[in-house]
């Protein structure tokens, strides 16, 4: 099976909202419910798990039902940090799912993941046994010590910026969650950055400048603004 695991435990300390972001409504529609409807829609995707806050996991399942998203299987409660949350989905998967189910880890709160990336992604897993989505940088880069000043420019053909999906077989991940429990690893900003340490060889799938992480203010007025014109 190809599973889609969403993360959607997030407590918005960034913005400063009443709300976690993945649940404020935009359009009439919760940000979380955008982002399972991408995953609905995809027809190599065959289930979804969404690892998210205890007090909002009715919510969840209420848009599931109101929504009809009936390839959302489960639903758990997250973590503390993103590793933590992923974790635990991954360990409710694996009381239902195979060793060898493909798990497209996804964040919550980027809604606008295309069908085009879920199928790269799938593509790029099945010729590498890994895929994580990745932009090639385009800005000038530049590295600081104090955040004001800086004489020490990378070259940016050699930086890319990820993004989710990362999409890996369910055992890979417990074995690297396993393994990061053994060496004290607590607190990765992401899978692939879990895979690297590691020592895993990371591969590129098709990433996009839609594909938003809505973290701050700015971002969710671009979100709106987008969501506007493509009239979903």
């Amino acid at each position: 099976m190809n599973i889609a695991l969403l993360t959607a435990a997030g407590i918005g300390s960034r913005m400063h909202l009443d709300i976690p972001k993945q649940f404020l409504h935009i359009e009439g529609k919760p940000v979380i419910l955008y982002t399972m409807e991408a995953f609905q829609r995809h027809p190599q995707i065959d289930a979804m798990i969404v690892v998210t806050l205890e007090n909002w996991i009715e919510n969840i399942r209420a848009y599931a039902r109101d929504y009809r998203i009936d390839k959302l299987r489960w639903i758990t409660v997250g973590g503390k940090t993103g590793q933590e949350s992923i974790k635990n989905g991954i360990e409710e998967l694996s009381e239902y799912c195979a060793m060898d189910d493909v798990i497209m880890v996804h964040d919550g709160n980027r809604p606008f993941v295309s069908e085009e990336m879920i199928s790269d992604s799938i593509a790029t897993y099945k010729q590498y046994g890994s895929a994580v989505a990745a932009m090639p940088c385009i800005e000038a880069i530049f590295r600081s010590e104090n955040g004001k000043t800086s004489s020490d420019c990378i070259p940016r053909e050699q930086l890319f910026r990820t993004q989710t999906p990362h999409t890996y077989a369910l055992g890979k991940l417990l074995w690297a969650h396993g393994k990061a429990e053994e060496l004290k690893i607590d607190n990765t900003t992401a899978t692939c950055v879990l895979m690297q340490m590691l020592g895993e060889k990371i591969y590129f799938s098709r990433g996009s400048e839609k594909n938003l992480k809505l973290t701050t203010h700015d971002e969710l007025d671009i979100f709106k603004a987008m969501i506007r014109k493509e009239g979903i």
